[in-house]
């Protein structure tokens, strides 16, 4: 497919041709003109950090000397207060909380911002000793924390505002998919359904093969194609692209996407390589060089250990905090449930579920159908709105109508926390399945059975009752191969949004 005969030598009067001694592959595509949205957020984003650091060193002059400092060390501290949200600017870039590889999707961004505080507290303490300036602890104690919390309230505002313009269909990059027909299809649609990564699919290039379609896709959505794996270049200028992804392929080769790489760096368009891993976060890989060839090695996901003991307390401390506060309106709740008209019985429904390692426990949830519910099961089953082991109505007669309005705000999953507090169940986690469900899992599905599942999880905040089976199962998966502290913290925030949205909820 592609040639491997060694090129001419070449008098080359454009120093940039150096790069590029294949001069007789496909030309080189024009020079991208890439958007300047991502300038303009980066530039946003350190505006946002400066009003940030200097709301949070106010707060901290405020709450230690007064509004007015009349102590001499007190109006010392203006002039800090003045440099302090220069100071945690530059803590931000040097903990390169500015990077784009960074930036936009993930949890990398927010730990950066946490590091970045710890590490201006650590450099305020060491040049306090250095010029032997004592700093207040309470102003510390108050600026930095203040600091961390609301730089990483700040960020996720402004990413929401990204992720709603991509999900118009705005200010997205324009891919070309190079690889199988099967996988363009596949990720073309992933990328479809989840805008929120920022990846258009303009293209797609296909291996050579005789009679290749002139457009491929599902679903109603069809995408052109440029030609095969040699017309990359020319589908790029064509397109007007500024990414090219290239799928695991046997037909590409290491010398053909080096190649092709040549041919797209003088545009400076974006090479991405998909590696065949499935859902493998990347700070679990290193890409190591042995002689000139990359070696990925991927480390085991982290099951236990020191982080997983973390874990336990923060849902156990969180769960108790959360109860105490929503004690009396869940009591009152319960009343509702119990007495509600022409719905009367039971508040709580008692169900087993199979939590971690295989071992069943009794969930608990607010009652939401009537009492015969489950013997009325049989004969909706024809109505069933979703694939696999689940059952899902919109609308399900069996629901009372206190239960829709409860579901709908998943206040029906709050005493669900009782079970946190248990240790059965864990706040972020893989949805608790039902025992005839896990007897019908292929063997690499009962990985998810390997932590405890949650009262939210990736499957919550992606979509809920409107997700395939498949898909709420690779998302269950995709948070057991890569669980952090971050991740959960970021879920529970996201939750929150998707509880105000009531998106999936029936």
């Amino acid at each position: 497919m592609h040639s491997t005969e060694v090129a001419p030598v070449l008098e080359l009067t454009d120093p940039e041709e150096l790069v590029s001694p294949y001069a007789s592959h496909p030309p080189t595509p024009t020079r991208t003109i890439r958007p300047n949205w991502q300038i303009r957020y980066i530039a946003t984003l350190c505006v946002v950090d400066l009003l940030v650091g200097l709301g949070a060193a106010l707060l901290a002059l405020n709450l230690r000397f007064g509004t007015i400092p009349t102590e001499w060390r007190g109006k010392d501290y203006i002039w800090i207060t003045g440099l302090l949200p220069f100071a945690w600017l530059v803590s931000l870039a040097l903990n390169r909380a500015y990077e784009p590889r960074h930036l936009f999707v993930g949890t990398d961004e927010y730990a950066r911002v946490f590091r970045s505080g710890m590490a201006l507290t650590a450099a305020l303490a060491i040049l306090s000793f250095a010029v032997n300036f004592h700093f207040a602890r309470g102003y510390l104690l108050i600026a930095t924390p203040a600091m961390i919390a609301l730089g990483i309230v700040a960020r996720y505002g402004v990413r929401h505002q990204l992720h709603r313009s991509w999900a118009r269909g705005h200010r997205l990059h324009k891919v070309i998919l190079v690889g199988p027909e099967s996988s363009v299809v596949e990720v073309s649609r992933r990328l479809r359904r989840e805008r929120y990564h920022g990846l258009g699919v303009v293209g797609v290039c296909l291996p050579y093969r005789p009679g290749n379609p002139a457009t491929v896709g599902s679903d109603g959505t069809r995408l052109p194609v440029f030609g095969t794996f040699d017309d990359v270049a020319g589908a790029v200028g064509r397109a007007g692209a500024d990414t090219v992804i290239v799928l695991s392929c046997p037909d590409i080769d290491g010398v053909a996407l080096r190649r092709m790489a040549w041919q797209l760096e003088r545009a400076e368009v974006d090479l991405i390589v998909a590696s065949t891993l499935v859902d493998v976060a990347g700070d679990r890989t290193t890409i190591r060089p042995v002689d000139g060839l990359p070696m990925l090695h991927v480390e085991h996901p982290r099951l236990k250990g020191g982080r997983r003991v973390v874990k336990e307390a923060f849902d156990r401390v969180s769960a108790m905090l959360l109860l105490s506060v929503i004690g009396l309106p869940l009591l009152l709740i319960m009343a509702a449930v119990r007495f509600a008209p022409g719905a009367r019985g039971p508040a709580i429904f008692r169900q087993e579920r199979v939590g971690r390692n295989g071992q069943p426990f009794v969930i608990y949830k607010l009652r939401t159908m009537y009492v015969d519910a489950e013997a009325r099961l049989e004969e909706l089953r024809a109505h069933n709105e979703t694939d696999g082991e689940l059952f899902k109505m919109r609308n399900d007669p069996r629901i009372t109508p206190i239960g829709r309005w409860l579901r709908r705000l998943s206040v029906d999953e709050l005493p669900q926390l009782f079970n946190v507090l248990k240790g059965d169940m864990s706040l972020v986690g893989p949805r608790p399945p039902l025992r005839r469900e896990v007897a019908r899992y292929p063997s690499d599905m009962r990985r998810r059975l390997v932590v405890k599942p949650g009262l939210t999880g990736l499957w919550q905040v992606s979509g809920r009752s409107d997700l395939s089976w498949e898909e709420s199962i690779r998302l269950d998966l995709s948070y057991v191969e890569n669980w952090s502290l971050a991740m959960d913290v970021a879920i529970l925030l996201r939750t929150l949004t998707a509880v105000i949205r009531r998106s999936g909820a029936y």
